[in-house]
């Protein structure tokens, strides 16, 4: 028997409001469709009409737990605009502060992937250390989610030699609980055997279907943009880039599990290397020119591209997230598995809906979908 099951838009499998037509064959899936648009904030078009300064904090907000990758990003990419090279100390402190991040988003989905299989110590262990990283957010930032560190031309934060032996104090706890982690994931380990095979997605159709991040890693690819294409202080530090061999689920999460060990090694490299001088370079003007940066969120690579017309605003900001990207996995993943494992399917991808969702024009009168040229939101003619 042939079925369509409707998951959304509010569900308990979903972190948040989303749409997935699941069509299903005797409890297995055949088939997934998503549907888009359901917390569509209109922040690339906000950013054109707001300055390049106050789009810092913009930036933040396109998702809380990435949101130094995304002023990271967004700051690299307007500083090729207004071709200004960032100081020495400046791009290890972004380093430091995009890999805390990077740790912070890693713990909650592997706490979020043993709630689901009912692995409470591992739940509650991982949420009462992660902790640790929230405090030391609102120790140096003053925040626990948007930190507001950085800024076109540096950093708004520095990092004095007590709060670099907090932070050495928190990474040195943080690495006991990653190989805690790591235990779980072993032959015998508590999630191996409840994860193991599913949500199978091969090194050939993650390259075709444009995965990126720990998506593509956990299927045998080593892509990484810190390494193919560094960024701030990832030139100069040493690390290793985990991959899985079966692009399952289980994969998908240790890649992560290993890849919190390596942000702790990098965050103590970029520590004891931090160079001294100024974290803020001045800033003129723009140029007339377009710019494209991109960096290695948690979530994997994300993009941003802007042109400047040569004023203090953005003529256009286009943004790329990795859960964008990952969403066309999903036509593989779920072929053939059990409507059960719908849930810890989807979350192995670490979706973030919020900085996925786009608009969809459709006609009143027709009830088309259609497609509409960025120009005419601004009431300028379309070709």
């Amino acid at each position: 028997m042939v079925e369509t099951v409707k998951i959304g838009p509010y569900h308990p499998a979903l972190f948040e409001p989303q749409v997935f037509n699941v069509t299903v064959k005797d409890g297995k899936i055949t088939n997934v469709d998503m549907e888009l648009g359901y917390v569509h904030r209109s922040i690339e078009k906000l950013m054109t009409t707001k300055t390049y300064n106050q789009n810092v904090f913009l930036a933040e907000r396109v998702c809380g737990i990435c949101s130094a990758a995304h002023s990271t990003v967004y700051c690299e990419t307007v500083e090729k605009v207004f071709d200004v090279q960032v100081h020495d100390r400046a791009r290890y402190i972004r380093t430091v502060f995009f890999e805390l991040e990077r740790l912070e988003s890693h713990y909650l989905i592997l706490a979020l992937l043993s709630h689901s299989l009912h692995e409470e110590e591992y739940f509650t262990k991982i949420l009462s250390d992660r902790e640790l990283l929230m405090d030391l957010f609102e120790h140096t930032t003053g925040n626990r989610v948007h930190y507001a560190v950085n800024k076109i031309g540096g950093v708004r934060v520095d990092l004095t030699p007590t709060t670099i032996q907090k932070m050495k104090k928190v990474t040195n706890k943080l690495r006991k609980l990653s190989n805690h982690i790591l235990q779980a994931f072993g032959d015998n380990g508590a999630f191996t055997p409840k994860i193991k095979g599913k949500g199978i997605l091969t090194k050939e159709k993650a390259l075709v279907l444009g995965a990126v991040g720990p998506t593509l890693r956990g299927s045998r690819v080593k892509s990484d943009t810190r390494k193919d294409d560094p960024y701030a202080a990832y030139g100069d530090l040493s690390f290793e880039i985990p991959v899985g061999s079966d692009g399952d689920v289980y994969d998908r999460h240790l890649v992560r599990a290993k890849e919190t060990i390596e942000s702790i090694n990098i965050i103590e490299q970029a520590l004891d290397s931090l160079p001294e001088g100024p974290i803020q370079e001045e800033v003129g003007a723009p140029l007339e020119t377009q710019a494209l940066g991109r960096v290695e969120a948690p979530r994997g690579e994300l993009i941003y591209f802007i042109k400047s017309d040569g004023t203090d605003v953005p003529e256009r900001v286009k943004i790329r997230t990795p859960s964008f990207a990952n969403n066309y996995s999903y036509t593989e993943i779920f072929l053939n598995q059990e409507l059960t494992d719908f849930q810890l399917i989807l979350e192995s991808t670490d979706p973030c809906f919020s900085c996925t969702d786009r608009l969809t024009i459709v006609d009143q009168e027709t009830g088309k979908k259609k497609l509409l040229l960025f120009s005419a939101l601004d009431g300028r003619e379309t070709k």
